[in-house]
């Protein structure tokens, strides 16, 4: 049987010091999962956080260290940085219990929630769905994985972002309310995981807007780091 249109190319990881690809499936992300950024989003810090999704094929692959172009997406005049630390599955499940949770990680990445804030700020007014917002084209710029059989599980080490070389961003992954292996627990109560779903697992304090012609660097700590450079 024939395919009626072209098949969509299935988008796929890097794998730091492999020729390896990850083939992605679902990209669920996590909000508020900082204390000081629920605070400075207006939310309750003891308030558990909670999940939305963008399509897999909004990330924008950028190389080890490399630099990338970002195009400013249409209808906004306020595009906002999220540096994240992203978590990809290598096996799923449902009900998985947290002490297993971590066994459930591949690797680890080093990405950017890129958010129309003005049109996600007008989303919760109106009570209606975020998509618009947080959906736009390539809006997860997403470094390579690294495998936890290399670095390990990371808990600690700084996470931070730099807008033109002036420091945005600063927080520290042992700061997350929920930690990975939780927000694996809790997802996997709502959907069944399966290999290939990535998580981006929350972001620091110092979210913002980023203009044309500017250039956001993200890096965490044993993880990696990426420029963009928005078109």
């Amino acid at each position: 049987m024939l395919s009626v249109i072209p098949n969509p190319p299935r988008p796929a990881l890097p794998i730091h010091g492999s020729t390896d690809l990850f083939p992605v499936r679902r990209v669920y992300c996590v909000g508020r999962n900082y204390r000081a950024h629920a605070r400075e989003m207006g939310a309750d810090d003891r308030d558990p956080p909670f999940f939305f999704l963008k399509p897999a094929d909004t990330l924008q692959v950028v190389p080890e260290g490399g630099r990338a172009e970002h195009p400013y997406p249409p209808r906004t005049e306020n595009y906002h940085f999220e540096v994240e630390l992203v978590a990809a599955l290598g096996r799923g499940g449902r009900d998985i219990p947290v002490e297993i949770a971590g066994a459930h990680i591949y690797g680890y990445a080093v990405g950017l929630d890129m958010t129309r804030r003005d049109l996600q700020d007008e989303a919760k007014r109106q009570s209606r769905p975020w998509e618009m917002g947080k959906a736009a084209d390539l809006s997860a710029p997403i470094g390579p994985l690294h495998a936890a059989g290399d670095i390990g599980h990371p808990q600690a080490g700084a996470i931070t972002l730099h807008l033109d070389g002036e420091e945005r961003q600063r927080g520290d992954l042992s700061e997350m309310i929920w930690s990975v292996p939780e927000q694996v627990a809790l997802l996997s109560t709502y959907f069944e995981l399966h290999p290939g779903d990535l998580i981006f697992t929350g972001t620091p304090s110092g979210v913002g807007p980023i203009a044309r012609g500017q250039t956001l660097t993200a890096r965490i700590e044993g993880v990696g780091s990426f420029s963009l450079a928005v078109a």
